[in-house]
């Protein structure tokens, strides 16, 4: 059985199942992004939950893992050479996890580099923006009188959005035909704008219909259902 005990983080939370990849996350839109990746392929993974209102994420055991105290990050106990291999970064993972299970990703190096690109747009543009008018429009933003902030991220929100609209323009997923981790990062984070923020009205959502089409096609998959729901809350 694989030992993980080098590691700091499973003295908080203990590995069950060593032998399997160890996912510390919240249902955030970034977190989901790797439990989807993991339904996905079909990797055996353990999940726990890293809870911010008890600052789970700024205790020493979870800064040993991911020293920018943010989640998701991951153990991967059959890392490359077989040895454990601790990662942290949302888009780091994807791609590792693409490339670990050969999946998700085009095999070929233009492909490959073309989805890397927009997984960066999804992490440089797309997450920070949006997370911005989370704050503005829905958290404790609103309270400002001064609405030039919302208003300046809700534009530059909108421009993405139409970036991103023109490229699935006549395509079923980002790259075309196939599905892979451009879709698995940028949907979670669409569907948290006009869903948990309720920022659609705000950057205009029915301006994209592409960007609606093929949220819904996202939100229909199996994967997809599981892993939003993961790390699971704490019983009631």
């Amino acid at each position: 059985m694989t030992d993980l005990s080098a590691f700091p983080i499973t003295r908080k939370w203990p590995a069950q199942h060593p032998d399997r990849i160890q996912l510390y996350s919240l249902p955030t839109p970034n977190g989901v992004k790797v439990s989807i990746m993991l339904e996905e392929t079909g990797l055996p993974y353990e999940p726990h939950r890293v809870a911010f209102d008890t600052q789970d994420q700024m205790s020493p055991e979870f800064l040993s893992l991911n020293p920018n105290n943010k989640i998701p990050a991951i153990i991967d106990p059959e890392g490359p050479g077989g040895k454990p291999l601790p990662l942290f970064e949302s888009g780091a993972i994807l791609v590792y996890l693409a490339e670990k299970t050969g999946r998700f990703i085009p095999q070929d190096p233009a492909g490959r580099y073309q989805a890397l690109q927009w997984v960066m747009f999804q992490m440089g543009g797309i997450g920070p923006m949006f997370g911005q008018v989370g704050f503005f429009h829905k958290f404790a933003g609103k309270d400002y009188e001064d609405k030039r902030p919302r208003d300046r991220y809700a534009a530059e929100s909108r421009r993405l959005l139409g970036v991103l609209d023109r490229q699935l323009d006549g395509k079923a997923w980002i790259l075309g035909d196939d599905y892979g981790i451009a879709d698995i990062a940028t949907f979670p984070w669409v569907r948290n704008l006009v869903g948990f923020y309720g920022a659609g009205d705000l950057v205009g959502i029915a301006d994209f219909p592409n960007v609606t089409r093929v949220l819904d096609a996202f939100v229909e998959r199996p994967a997809v259902k599981r892993g939003l729901l993961i790390p699971a809350a704490p019983a009631a």
